[in-house]
This record gives C-alpha cells, sequence and structure tokens, in this order.
C-alpha cells in the first residue's frame, strides 16, 4: 500500500465517514484539522489533530490552522529526491501521501467582514500544493472520487498515474473557480467594474 498517510481538512462530510473508515482499515493513518478530527473521532474513527504534527494550535480563531512548514513540506516533499527526503527527517515529520480537502463555500452576504471571513485560505493552498506534487501526494476534492480511489487502493494499492492527474487537474480547476468567485464576490461587493 503506497499511501500510508492522509491529511484531511473538509468543509463538506457528506462521504467522509465511510471513506475514512476504509482507509484507516487498509492501514492508512489520518491527521486531521479540528472540526475534521472531532467529527471523525464522533463516528469512531482513528485519527489525530493536525496541531500534534505543527506543535501548534489554531491561531487566529481558527484562521490558521494547517499554514505550517511539517504541513506543507510533508505535502510538497518529493520522494525520489534524498535531500527532501533528509529534511523531512530533520524536521521530524513524515510525507503525507493523499491531502482530502473540500473549501468552506463563499458566504453570500452584503457585507465585507463577513465575505472576507467565509474565503478559505489554507485549504487552497494545501490543494495547491498536492495537486503540483501529484505523483507523489493524491489530491482530493470532491466526495464524488471517493469510490474510484478506493477502488483503485484496492485493486493496486496505489491510485494509478492517470488517476492523479485527472484529480490534479480537478483540483487546479476548482481553486481557478474558487479565485474567480472571490474576485466576482469582492468586484460586486466594492463596486469594482471588471477593467480593474
Amino acid at each position: 500500500m503506497n499511501i500510508k498517510r492522509a491529511l484531511i481538512s473538509v468543509w463538506d462530510k457528506i462521504g467522509l465517514v465511510d471513506f475514512a473508515k476504509e482507509l484507516c482499515r487498509k492501514g492508512v493513518s489520518i491527521v486531521a484539522t479540528h472540526g475534521t478530527y472531532n467529527f471523525l473521532r464522533s463516528n469512531g474513527i482513528d485519527a489525530s489533530e493536525v496541531e500534534q504534527l505543527t506543535g501548534y494550535h489554531e491561531l487566529l480563531d481558527g484562521r490558521v490552522k494547517t499554514l505550517h512548514p511539517k504541513i506543507f513540506a510533508a505535502v510538497l516533499a518529493k520522494l525520489s529526491n534524498p535531500e527532501h527526503l533528509q529534511q523531512l527527517y530533520e524536521l521530524g515529520v513524515q510525507p503525507i501521501d493523499m491531502v482530502v480537502v473540500n473549501l468552506r463555500p463563499l458566504a453570500k452576504v452584503s457585507d465585507e467582514k463577513s465575505l472576507l471571513e467565509s474565503i478559505d485560505i489554507g485549504g487552497l493552498a494545501l490543494l495547491r500544493a498536492a495537486a503540483k506534487n501529484y505523483r507523489d501526494v493524491v489530491p482530493v476534492c470532491d466526495h464524488n472520487d471517493y469510490a474510484t480511489i478506493l477502488e483503485s487502493l484496492d485493486q493496486c494499492g496505489d491510485v494509478v498515474l492517470q488517476q492523479r492527474r485527472r484529480l490534479c487537474a480537478k483540483a487546479f480547476s476548482l481553486c481557478g473557480e474558487y479565485d474567480l468567485a472571490v474576485y466576482k464576490a469582492v468586484c460586486e461587493l466594492f463596486a469594482i467594474g471588471p477593467e480593474l
């Protein structure tokens, strides 16, 4: 089994219980952000919290959860690069082989504070990092992909390259769509035209 460790941070928890249970059954250890961790534990799924990896609690009322060198080094390390592996060793972290993230939806509001507070930062950064390193990290941003991922793991103990590429493209597409939605919401709220 090539997937040994998954980082999960999801807003929409559809299908997550069955997916996470199957990952655990296959020997995958799960690291999760606080809300996802509580959800998994309340459903009898073994997981550890991100703060156990980073040594930091969530900061700034939850604005900073996963934005930490230990997290991003574990996601961005190229497993074929001995120097990357040495740096992970020096940091005291193991690679993360799968990132399961879906994004907090933008608030449909007419005030600046609510809109800005609803913008997802860490989830986007994690998805982009996982997609950039898709050969070593499986980027998962859609619960509709859970079944095919588990099927691939059952068949060969890994997520095959073509499927990884599809998941990579899907993650970048979601990030682009999300950024465009933020741009449009900010322009509408601030009464800024498309010409900037």
